[in-house]
């Protein structure tokens, strides 16, 4: 177990057991709470596992790593037509398509030097070779607003087949997994912390289960992480974006947040049905949940 890697363990004859862990990976502290039966020994090589797994994806598509993957493609893929692995290939095609699904909201390009709207039709993926190339030089992609999302997912696989049927996994605050239920509940209850806490009101919170909570935006005036790619600046104002859904969708509270109010459709080609988005802002009849429609 490596010693990055923190943890406490509690027993109780009518519940089970219970794992708390906790270690930083992608840039942010993952929190881990495991229910079940296995015995501490047991829950504790569920945590390795994504532990591990969350090393290989951030060693595959770590924008910020000159080492990854993902950053040698970056430095290359102009010159010539450069061989991508399988799962960072379908990554990069998923995240392409996406740019057409969200009207252009969410573009991986979005970090390219002289970025310009449609910049990401210079990304050129050829499914047979399983190549990339950049048809302009200055192109790079980031998957920093895919990731974690994906990472969920992956998390759920994991945490189906150590058969651990009550979880929940909190990435960054940005990113959570909820799998079965709380011990004592019939779910987990999911608060958005004193961030989202406008106006001095009370905390929002949503019970999750089975569903993953993704979150967009800005926590306060200062923060401006998110740029838009309509026009290639950040997105100003204190507003938080959540989305709730049975899949990850990461991407789609990315894309929601920087449509900022507008009306416009996000289009999806997979029915996410169940989904509740929820929006934050400073004024209070701007503060809306809303259910997402399976596709538009």
């Amino acid at each position: 177990m490596p010693d990055v890697i923190k943890h406490l363990y509690k027993y109780s004859p009518s519940q089970g057991g219970l794992l708390y862990a906790w270690f930083p990976s992608m840039h942010t502290r993952v929190d881990i709470m495991l229910c079940g039966r296995q015995g501490e020994d047991i829950l504790l090589s569920v945590v390795d596992a994504v532990y591990k797994m969350l090393c290989r994806l951030e060693k595959m598509a770590n924008y910020y790593d000159a080492d990854s993957e993902l950053a040698y493609l970056n430095r290359t893929a102009s010159v010539h037509p450069q061989q991508v692995s399988h799962e960072l290939y379908d990554m990069l095609t998923f995240c392409v398509d996406c740019y057409t699904r969200t009207a252009g909201c969410f573009d991986v390009t979005i970090h390219s030097a002289d970025y310009t709207p449609n910049l990401i039709r210079s990304v050129q993926l050829s499914p047979q070779e399983r190549t990339l190339l950049f048809l302009q030089p200055g192109v790079t992609i980031n998957l920093s607003g895919f990731l974690k999302g994906y990472a969920l997912e992956k998390t759920r696989k994991l945490l189906q087949h150590y058969e651990v049927k009550d979880a929940l996994i909190n990435m960054g605050n940005s990113s959570v997994l909820a799998f079965g239920h709380h011990p004592l509940a019939d779910g987990w209850k999911v608060g958005f912390g004193q961030g989202a806490v406008l106006n001095g009101r009370k905390p929002q919170e949503l019970l999750l289960q089975n569903e993953c909570l993704t979150t967009s935006g800005n926590d306060s005036h200062e923060r401006k992480h998110i740029i838009n790619p309509r026009n290639g600046k950040p997105v100003e104002g204190l507003s938080l974006i959540h989305i709730s859904e049975p899949t990850r969708q990461a991407e789609i509270s990315y894309a929601v947040f920087c449509l900022k109010k507008k009306r416009a459709a996000v289009r999806s080609n997979d029915p996410v049905p169940g989904a509740c988005l929820l929006y934050t802002s400073p004024s209070p009849r701007d503060r809306q949940t809303s259910r997402m429609p399976a596709s538009a």
